[in-house]
């Protein structure tokens, strides 16, 4: 994955000051998932709940199709709950997929 910006990419980059992890740091707002290829604003409730974003920000760049629905679809045709298996390691990241690039 490829920020479409250059502030989307500091933001993906921030850490917090204060050491706390991405999901306890008021600072880290931004937050993206490989493994189904979406970017959030993140809600600070001690979790990785968010709340998914369609365009950038900063740059008004729209961000990649959300690929969860395929994700499961691709565990299901194997035979994989995520909720009850291991998931594969391919399937943990964007490995499963071909990469492609947001379009402005």
């Amino acid at each position: 994955m490829k920020p479409c910006c250059d502030r989307m990419k500091e933001e993906l980059e921030r850490t917090c000051a204060h050491g706390h992890a991405p999901s306890e740091c008021p600072d880290v707002l931004i937050a993206y998932v490989a493994k189904v290829d979406e970017f959030g604003i993140r809600v600070h409730d001690g979790a990785s709940s968010m709340v998914r974003i369609s365009f950038c920000r900063w740059c008004g760049a729209r961000l990649p199709e959300s690929k969860r629905e395929r994700w499961f679809e691709e565990l299901e045709s194997r035979g994989i709950d995520p909720h009850e298996h291991e998931v594969p390691t391919k399937f943990r990241s964007d490995a499963w997929y071909p990469q492609t690039q947001p379009k402005n």
